[in-house]
């Protein structure tokens, strides 16, 4: 101590200890890379990084599938690589990491933790704890206070057991007290994010009470370090006075230059400028080597920069991501695997040192729970709410291991017991999510109302919380709308399905002309009715093992105001009278799907808007001519098809957060919110983004193709369809697409007697439709076949197909509404023996058409993956094999109608509707 001064002074002395020359031909010249270097100490140092990164990467891999942090992976990496896993293999340590090695390995691990508790400083927003001091406040305490007795009380016998007698028995004390007390605010957020909670009252009073306890652990080992590095305690006391002026010159003069030169710079508004990075970087190695050269660890210091950093203008977040992932990647890992070298559960070989283990493990968690809980009950809490929050305030995590290396580098703590309070602080991390997650389930969970009193509590988040309303009758109209946006990109053709629901606007007058200036101007200035509409825009954003993610959750509310994807939807919702609600999810991956099910639940919405990838063509290719400037060659059938339109729709763009392939990854998204959703969905799948089709000034005319097979999907299309209608700029023609029989095949000419044969297939049309149903029912991601329909559920499918269809077809005078929509719209009803090559020559002249009345079209069908009519595998396998083929993903997530029209070439937008989910389909 102090050891980051110590680190930087051992490896000068060795390099300068050893200043000849040596020889540089390394492998080629029969060196070992792993021999300790000081004139190049570079290589082993690779050697060591690469085999601790993959080495947690892995084991993080793993343990992500039972939704444990990343830092337990960290953890336990360290310890299989120290003293009690390899470091028993002969040879092990002494070759990958030597002894003499260990201070390089020291000091840029000491530079990683200066850089992480930075991080940590930023993380913590003191306005947290100002809105919820009421509540947090005893729960931080009785958190601190009770546990950090039951960790002095345990000192008294594992002293006398297990620490040297040269180390004073207060130090000892203290340290164990501190561990005992901290709690892991970093390790805490993420689990938070990751639960769902922080929306929660008790997400709220752990956010805030994490805070406190941070802040006082922090200056509790600040304390302690002090004491230990003092000869006397008039010395203790200088070093703290030190200390605490040190801090208040930060928080009141240096805070404010940093502000002032944020604001300056442009910081605030532009995010941080290389300037203000150059000096954040000074003032965080600055403020860590004076806290330490005064007797206090370093990375007091560099906490301490971070909590001085403005938080305006979301300028810490944006510095977190700057250094999150160099810090995440390699220095972490690094501090964690030197805490495992000197880590040997080995030495855990008796009875008495297993009975002292599960007493630390049993009291530092007995003491947390009970303290927590009593005093959260106390404040008005349930006694499963008070237990959710004394159990995630037991979680350790990395802050109790790096309060447990100062103290062995401090040699308070022995081997032996450090090695013990280690396996507990992994305990107790381990077991904080499955415990949070058994007492504290979704549907029992109480979020914190967005106005009012801070916890003026309203029920949500489970099916407790919700109004269950029966699924909405076709025929009704739908007006409450949540739209999914998650990229820019997303927003042209969301705009433009949005302006299809919309009423039409009143048509022009000349009468307008002649009325009172006033009056005019107020008419023309004010826009057209919403008609009851609502919409709700939801923006999606996946967390990521990034520090900056989990600081984004906790930081909605800013987000939401300054997102540009909301701003301008809302905007666009204002330009045409529709009241616009927005809200912002940040969640794993693999609980998009959910999320956005639950709130179109809780949000009461009739219909669930989500985008498809936006088609990323090369310009030359939507212009019609290849990259060399001549014409685009006409490709046959198979021969020659080298770009399928298909690749241009869901052809990867860019690597996602983990390497996931982009089309497969939404699909795999759109899918789970089918598989979920329990409101009707549209997946809008838009052709005329930039770099797709060409644009054509249309004037908002659009035709729409019904194409109608039956089954719910099906009667949702022809429902929203005739909705759409209601504009007089759109029309629309629907076609009861039928398969015909063996017997009437027979008579066909010789060209539809080959559609046929691809269509019936050597299996035949049971064999094909099982094979389809055990082909979804097997696939990975979940979807919405839920076994084979019986014969009842069919009849009731085919009566209500029947009844959907003779109700727009033979309108009765009951419903006089629907008299302007079904005169824009033409019914036919067709009988073939390939209904995918019908629709797909039909889709294509209504295209051409369309065309040349500058109007576009728009084809509305059904998912049909559930209870659909026709089976249309053997025919769409046909149609692939004659245009190309795509993806089993992609497939199943858009339909088997949508893939044959799009593979075909087609270039009309999509719309694919599947009806909302029964309740018993979960």
């Amino acid at each position: 101590m102090p050891e980051f001064s110590d680190s930087v002074i051992g490896v000068a002395r060795h390099v300068l200890s050893r200043r000849q020359a040596q020889e540089q031909g390394g492998l080629l010249s029969g060196q070992d890379p792993t021999e300790v270097n000081y004139n190049d100490p570079l290589r082993l140092w690779i050697i060591q990084v690469g085999i601790i990164i993959l080495t947690t990467q892995l084991l993080s891999l793993l343990l992500r599938k039972i939704r444990q942090p990343k830092v337990i992976a960290e953890v336990i990496g360290g310890i299989l690589l120290g003293p009690t896993a390899f470091g028993g293999i002969p040879g092990f340590s002494d070759h990958v990491f030597p002894q003499d090695s260990r201070p390089f390995l020291s000091l840029v691990a000491n530079i990683g933790l200066c850089l992480f508790l930075f991080l940590v400083g930023l993380e913590i927003d003191a306005a947290v704890i100002k809105r919820n001091a009421r509540l947090s406040v005893s729960v931080a305490a009785a958190g601190m206070v009770l546990p950090f007795g039951l960790g002095a009380a345990l000192a008294v016998p594992l002293y006398k057991e297990f620490v040297d007698e040269n180390v004073k028995f207060t130090h000892f004390m203290l340290f164990t007290g501190v561990a005992y007390s901290i709690t892991a605010f970093p390790v805490l957020c993420r689990i938070l994010t990751e639960l769902k909670l922080l929306d929660t009252t008790v997400g709220i009073v752990v956010l805030s009470a994490g805070v406190g306890n941070d802040i006082i652990g922090w200056t509790l080992l600040a304390l302690s370090v002090a004491l230990v590095n003092a000869g006397s305690g008039l010395m203790a006391l200088w070093i703290l006075l030190t200390c605490v002026g040190w801090t208040l010159f930060l928080l009141f003069i240096v805070r404010r230059a940093l502000y002032w030169l944020a604001r300056r710079t442009g910081s605030i508004r532009d995010g941080p400028t290389m300037f203000f990075m150059t000096v954040t970087m000074l003032l965080l190695f600055g403020s860590a080597f004076f806290t330490d050269i005064i007797g206090v660890h370093a990375i007091f210091g560099a906490f301490l920069a971070g909590i001085i950093v403005p938080r305006e203008g979301g300028l810490a977040i944006a510095l977190t991501e700057k250094l999150e992932d160099m810090v995440s990647i390699i220095f972490l890992p690094l501090y964690f695997t030197l805490s495992g070298l000197s880590t040997n559960l080995r030495l855990l070989n008796n009875g008495i040192t297993w009975g002292y283990t599960i007493a630390i493990c049993a009291l530092a968690y007995s003491g947390k729970m009970f303290g927590c809980t009593m005093a959260a009950r106390a404040s008005g809490f349930t006694w499963r709410e008070s237990s959710t929050i004394g159990s995630l305030m037991s979680c350790k995590g990395l802050v109790e291991l790096i309060v447990l290396n100062v103290g062995l580098s401090a040699h308070i703590l022995s081997q032996r017991v450090f090695s013990m309070f280690v396996l507990e602080a992994l305990l107790l991390t381990f077991i904080t999510t499955p415990t949070v997650t058994f007492l504290y389930p979704p549907e029992l969970r109480v979020r914190a109302s967005a106005t009012g009193q801070n916890f003026a509590n309203v029920h949500g988040g489970g099916e407790a919380g919700r109004q269950h309303r029966p699924s909405q009758d076709n025929s009704e109209k739908r007006t409450r709308f949540t739209v999914v946006l998650d990229k820019l990109e997303h927003l042209p053709g969301m705009m433009a399905l949005t302006q299809l629901i919309l009423p039409a606007p009143p048509p022009y007058s000349p009468m307008a002309e002649k009325s009172a200036d006033g009056d005019s101007r107020s008419a023309s200035a004010s826009p057209a009715p919403s008609d009851g509409l609502s919409l709700d825009a939801i923006r999606l954003i996946e967390l990521s093992d990034r520090t900056s993610a989990v600081m984004k959750s906790s930081h909605t509310e800013h987000l939401i105001a300054t997102d540009p994807l909301l701003d301008i939807f809302g905007t666009f919702g204002a330009l045409h009278g529709v009241p616009v609600s927005s809200s912002l999810s940040i969640v794993p991956f693999d609980d998009l799907g959910p999320c956005v099910s639950d709130h179109a639940q809780r949000s009461d919405s009739h219909l669930v808007l989500v985008p498809w990838l936006p088609p990323h063509t090369p310009l030359g290719a939507a212009l019609g001519h290849d990259h060399a400037g001549g014409e685009l060659a006409a490709t046959t059938p198979r021969a020659g098809h080298t770009n399928n339109p298909f690749d241009a729709l869901f052809r990867a763009t860019s690597a996602g957060a983990e390497g996931r392939d982009v089309s497969l990854s939404h699909s795999q998204f759109i899918r789970s919110l089918f598989g979920s959703s329990k409101t009707d969905v549209a997946l809008y799948v838009d052709r005329h983004q930039p770099g797709g089709v060409l644009k054509t000034a249309h004037g908002g005319a659009y035709r729409l193709l019904v194409p109608f097979f039956g089954g719910p999907d099906d009667r949702l299309a022809l429902a929203f369809a005739v909705q759409l209608c209601a504009n007089p700029r759109i029309s629309a023609m629907v076609v009861r697409v039928s398969k015909s029989d063996v017997e009437q095949l027979a008579r066909t000419g010789s060209e539809t007697r080959e559609k046929a044969r691809i269509a019936l297939g050597e299996g035949g049309l049971s064999e094909a439709h099982a094979q389809q149903n055990s082909a979804t029912i097997a696939s990975v991601f979940p979807d919405t076949v839920y076994g084979h329909a019986t014969t009842q559920t069919r009849l009731q499918s085919e009566t209500a197909d029947n009844i959907a269809w003779a109700r727009y077809t033979q309108p009765t005078p009951d419903d006089p509404q629907l008299a302007p929509a079904l005169s824009r719209m033409t019914f036919t009803e067709v009988s073939t023996p390939a209904p995918l090559h019908y629709l797909i020559e039909h889709a294509l002249q209504l295209s051409e058409s369309a065309a040349d009345e500058c109007s576009r079209l728009l084809v509305l069908t059904g998912r049909s993956r559930r209870l659909a009519v026709e089976n249309h595998h053997a025919e769409l396998k046909g149609v692939m094999e004659e245009h190309g083929g795509i993806g089993n993903e992609v497939k199943r997530t858009v339909g088997d109608v949508t893939t044959a029209l799009v593979v075909s070439g087609c270039q009309a937008s999509m719309i694919i509707f599947q009806a909302a989910l029964p309740s018993d389909a979960q």
